[in-house]
This record gives C-alpha cells, structure tokens and sequence, in this order.
C-alpha cells in the first residue's frame, strides 16, 4: 500500500486470470479490503481512504487520463476534446465518452463500472496547447479552452458524439480568448475548424 500511495498515478494496471482476478497477490488483497476499484480489465484504481467500504465511482474523466497515464506516463498523456470540454464546464452530465491524447495508437476502451468508453488518440502533448489538470488520480494535463474548441471542430467525430462536440463550441466559446483562439488556429493551420467555430457563435 505505501508503495501505490507514493505512485504518481493511482490507476494500476494489472494481469488478471480467466475470471477477472489480479494475478498479483498484493493487488488480491488491497481488492478484497475494498482499497482497489476495478475500472475495467486490468486496470485498479486505488481508492480514497474516506471512501473504503462505501458506494464509489470515480468522474469518467479522472478514469480516462488515469488509465492512459498509468500505461504511458503523466506528463505523455492530456484529456481533450470532450473530456477536456466536460473539465472545462462544457457539460453537466457526461457525455458517457473519454477522450485522451496519447503517444500511441490503441483499441477504443469500454469501461466495466459504468456505461463509457475511452477513445485514445495518438496526438504528442507536447504540440498541443495544455495546461494543469488535477484528477482523482493524479496531476497531468488537459486541452486548454481555446485547444480544445479547435479540436471539436476539427475532430467532431471523436468519441462518436458530434452532436456534443457542437454543444461543447457554443458553451465553450464565450471562455476562449479570441486572440489566443486565433493565432492557435494558424499556428496548427485549423484555420477551417476556426471557420467552423466561428459559424456557431
């Protein structure tokens, strides 16, 4: 337990036998004391202290950045499009849909502890225009505003939810900085995702 408590990512990944039992002995335990939550296969979430033995489920969006940092690193992986319109206040409810910016490509992810999915998308963090993001599960990073309006209109399909990624430009327009929104927009050369952006407003 001290050595997860020290990790800088509270999502595990883990191997599990034909019944969905970690293969590790120690994550055995912790499972059975109800410290771990099982987001999907092979991968545990540890569980704050104030909420063992109680009814939990982590935000989707702290489940999705913790399952893609767990594998690739904090500081490799960043929320966008969706999630980072839902951080951003864009939605109330969620959209049932993870969207996470990552260093390679990999199967769209259904989670087991609700209906959701989690939909990778291989974009460097580094290029894209992030700012801190504090989960459930760790410290790392999120689209900011202007990034992500940029994104759902130039990937509206992602996560299969256009008609949120529409919902998410008119909420999300009144946040952005127009000028930061601009020189973004030709600095990636989306200057056809901002045509889009600006339509809607």
């Amino acid at each position: 337990m001290p050595a997860l408590l020290r990790r800088a990512v509270r999502v595990v990944p883990a191997q599990e036998d034909d019944y969905g039992t970690p293969l590790h002995p120690g994550l055995i335990r912790l499972a059975g004391a109800g410290m771990l939550h099982r987001l999907t296969p092979g991968y545990y979430a540890l569980v704050a202290s104030d909420r063992i033995g109680r009814s939990w489920l982590p935000d989707l969006e702290s489940a999705a950045w913790g399952i893609a940092a767990a594998d690739d690193g904090p500081r490799s992986v960043a929320l966008m499009g969706l999630s980072a319109a839902r951080v951003h206040g864009a939605f109330e409810d969620s959209p049932g849909v993870g969207v996470v910016a990552t260093t390679r490509n990999r199967p769209t992810l259904r989670l087991t502890d609700r209906e959701a999915t989690v939909s990778f998308v291989r974009r460097d963090a580094r290029r894209l225009k992030i700012e801190r993001y504090t989960s459930t599960f760790g410290a790392g990073w999120v689209t900011t505003v202007e990034q992500t309006l940029l994104d759902l209109a130039a990937y509206p399909q992602l996560g299969g939810r256009p008609d949120l990624a529409a919902e998410g430009i008119t909420t999300l327009i009144d946040k952005a900085d127009p000028h930061i929104l601009h020189s973004l927009a030709n600095a990636q050369r989306r200057l056809g995702a901002l045509d889009r952006i600006l339509l809607q407003v």
